[in-house]
């Protein structure tokens, strides 16, 4: 049984005690963004991330030093990583959520998106395959975009898991019915083997739909928690 820890919370202020949790990187990133939500979002998911990091190593959150360097084109923006630590991290938000989900080393993908606002035709069709748009089209519009945000937030993080994102087309992959357990059940892309690969849809909270993935065979054990920050 592999174990996934999610971990949520609602933005954090820009206080100190936060802000100093940053290293010279994740300051430089902080300082780029605009708009003081996508600062918050931002200084929160590391913040949780190292947090959960620091839990698991034994560590003080302030010893948590990151990697993420992207290994597309080496600039400090992707997955954060504990150099030499059997940790694995992932880091979502949207609106007013922000979470992150641990594991002990085995790859994992989390995704989060607010379901309140109306699914356009155009992107069901765009993400969605003939089977998971026919299983949705008997729907209300309400019902629908609940429907599509668990299609949706289920490929996110699969995608994520495999550390390749958008690289993966949404229309290469196929899951159970938006009402069943989440189970990938076809992919025609090589990065994507059903056999070993597994997730379930999150709580997450109201107004939210969320799902986990990671890549292995075994059954997984998934948890949630608020964070007491």
């Amino acid at each position: 049984m592999i174990e996934c820890a999610v971990r949520w919370s609602e933005p954090l202020p820009a206080e100190p005690r936060f802000l100093a949790l940053l290293d010279e990187p994740e300051q430089g990133r902080y300082a780029n963004y605009r708009q003081d939500i996508d600062k918050r979002r931002f200084l929160t998911g590391r913040v949780l991330a190292k947090t959960v990091a620091a839990e698991r190593l034994g560590l003080a959150v302030e010893a948590v030093k990151f990697d993420a360097t992207c290994e597309d084109c080496g600039k400090p923006h992707g997955r954060p990583k504990v150099p030499g630590a059997p940790l694995m991290l992932s880091i979502s938000h949207s609106g007013d959520l922000i979470g992150v989900a641990a594991t002990a080393g085995t790859p994992v993908g989390l995704d989060v998106e607010t379901a309140t606002r109306r699914a356009e035709d155009s992107l069901m069709e765009y993400a969605l395959t003939p089977a998971e748009l026919a299983a949705i089209s008997g729907l209300s519009d309400e019902q629908r975009a609940t429907a599509f945000f668990t299609y949706w937030t289920r490929k996110e993080a699969v995608m994520k898991a495999t550390g390749k994102g958008l690289k993966i087309p949404l229309q290469s992959i196929t899951f159970s019915g938006y009402d069943e357990q989440a189970r990938l059940v076809r992919s025609t892309h090589q990065a994507l083997d059903p056999d070993r690969t597994r997730l379930a849809d999150l709580k997450a909270t109201e107004g939210y739909r969320a799902a986990v993935a990671l890549i292995t065979s075994e059954d997984i054990s998934v948890t949630e928690d608020f964070a007491p920050l």
